[in-house]
This record gives structure tokens, C-alpha cells and sequence, in this order.
């Protein structure tokens, strides 16, 4: 131990102490969540898991086809072909769903707070230094005090990804806000719309293209997650990724992470073309045009 001038702060013990306070004081609360979770996690995982693969690959394709054409769907139909024929696609589903889930509930959560955030100048300026350390915090620690309050399983896994992966959300949920023309709202103002309608008929369609960027931004983070969330337990290919690294399988490895990067191929493009097909973003590409 090195001598300073500054005694030892035991920021550490505190922390411990209030988790294991939280952990015990709301110890029903936890387990009702975590029963909610394992239901939700367990069903939809079940949808994506139980049919014949070519059966889950053709409506993930058809769904890439209407949302960008044949070419993503002909890639996403050969990516998923891949998946099976090295062994992953059980993992690779699992994953999809863990993924699905988490992202569901961040976006939940962060678009309300993007938009509370954006209408109000003091939740914006409290908010902004709690989603930098959201950010910042190395992915790793949100799994010690999720595994202490849930355990290990898929439960930590999704709330640690939920924590880690909705600071975008809120963040670019408040930009397209803030971006929509103050004419246009006060237009709106001047028609004696309420606040609330102008929310839903005005702000919220102009700013889609950004929220939908957004959108992207947390299925990404949650996918990147939910592999690190396998050291914990919470199943699909991040159990591979860690059972490789631990026995040093490149072979595995290789598999599993190339199932990933085809999981995040797909999901990128896919909540992309969304985006694109958003009316107001068809409105501005033509206007370009």
C-alpha cells in the first residue's frame, strides 16, 4: 500500500452495503420480477426455438423482405443457413430472444424518459450525467450486483443488458425532439392543439428517423450485452463464447462469433429499414430527390 495524503475512501464498502440492503429489503420485489422476466423470457424464446428452423428462418426473411427487399432477405436466408449448419441456431435463438426482450424494456423505459427530457430543461440536465456513467461504466460490473440480487440464470443477464443499453434511447429520443422545428410546433400551438397532441401528431412523427436510429443503437448494445451476460449464465451464445475462451476452442469461438455477427447483421439492417420507412423519412428522401 502506497502512502498518500489522502485517506482511503471506502466508497466500495458502501456500495456493497446499500446492495446488500437493497437485496434484502426488497427481496419479494426481486423475485417477483425475476419470476415476470423468466415467464416472458421462457415464451418468447419458446416461439423462436420450438418450430422447424426453416420455419423461423423464412418469417425472419419475409420480414427482412418487407422491410428492405430480396437482397436482405436473400443474405439474412443465407446467414441463418449458416447458423444451422454449425451447430448454433438453438443458442443463436436464445440469444435473439434474450436480446428481444431486453431491448423491449430499455426502449420502454428510455423513450418516455427521452421525451420527459426534452421538454423539461431540469430532468435534461439531471438526466445527462446518469446516462455518461450509464455509458462509461465497464459492462462487466453491471453483472456483480445483478448476480447478487438475481443470481445467475438469464434474469442478470437482462437486467444488466437493460441498464447498459437504453442511455441511447433516451438520448437520441430527446435529440429528434429537440431538433423539430419550433415553427412548426408553435403552429400547432397557434391551432390550439394541446400539448399532448402535439406530442403524438407533430414531434414525435418528425423525430421518428432519429428515435428509430436510436432504436438501432440499443438492439446493438443489447446484443453486444447479452454475449458478455454468458458469463453469468443467461444462456445462447455467449455460454459458447465463454466455454471457448476458457478452453481455448477456436473452432467454437469462430462459430459462436460469427452466429453473432450474423444475429447483428440482421438486426442492424432490419431496424434500419424501418427507420427508412417511416413516413416522414420517405417525406424527406423524396424531397431530397
Amino acid at each position: 500500500m502506497t502512502d498518500t495524503l489522502v485517506p482511503r475512501i471506502p466508497l466500495g464498502d458502501w456500495v456493497d452495503t446499500f446492495v446488500s440492503w437493497i437485496t434484502t429489503t426488497f427481496r419479494p420485489l426481486f423475485r417477483f420480477v425475476k419470476d415476470v422476466l423468466v415467464g416472458v423470457y421462457d415464451a418468447l424464446d419458446t416461439i423462436l426455438a420450438s418450430p422447424p428452423f426453416w420455419v423461423v428462418a423464412v418469417v425472419l426473411a419475409a420480414l427482412a423482405f418487407f422491410v428492405k427487399g430480396w437482397k436482405l432477405a436473400l443474405g439474412s436466408l443465407v446467414g441463418f443457413v449458416v447458423i444451422a449448419g454449425v451447430d448454433q441456431w438453438g443458442n443463436a435463438m436464445d440469444t435473439l430472444a434474450l436480446v428481444l426482450l431486453s431491448a423491449a424494456i430499455a426502449l420502454l423505459l428510455a423513450v418516455p424518459l427521452g421525451i420527459w427530457a426534452a421538454r423539461d430543461d431540469r430532468v435534461s440536465a439531471v438526466v445527462r450525467p446518469v446516462l455518461d456513467f450509464m455509458q462509461t461504466m465497464p459492462a462487466f460490473v453491471y453483472l456483480i450486483p445483478t448476480v447478487v440480487i438475481f443470481l445467475t440464470g438469464p434474469v442478470p443477464g437482462i437486467i444488466a443488458t437493460i441498464i447498459f443499453a437504453m442511455a441511447p434511447g433516451v438520448r437520441f429520443t430527446e435529440l429528434g425532439i429537440r431538433q423539430v422545428d419550433s415553427e412548426v410546433v408553435e403552429a400547432g400551438h397557434a391551432f390550439g392543439s394541446t400539448p399532448g397532441r402535439i406530442l403524438r401528431q407533430i414531434q414525435l412523427p418528425l423525430a421518428l428517423p432519429t428515435i428509430m436510429a436510436g432504436v438501432n443503437q440499443v438492439i446493438m448494445l443489447s446484443l453486444s450485452m447479452v454475449v458478455i451476460a454468458g458469463m453469468v449464465g443467461a444462456g445462447g451464445l455467449g455460454n459458447d463464447v465463454v466455454a471457448a475462451l476458457s478452453s481455448i476452442d477456436i473452432a467454437l469461438g469462430f462459430e459462436a462469433g460469427l452466429s453473432v455477427v450474423i444475429l447483428a447483421m440482421f438486426l442492424d439492417r432490419v431496424t434500419a429499414g424501418l427507420g427508412a420507412k417511416a413516413p416522414v423519412a420517405r417525406a424527406l428522401a423524396a424531397t431530397r430527390a
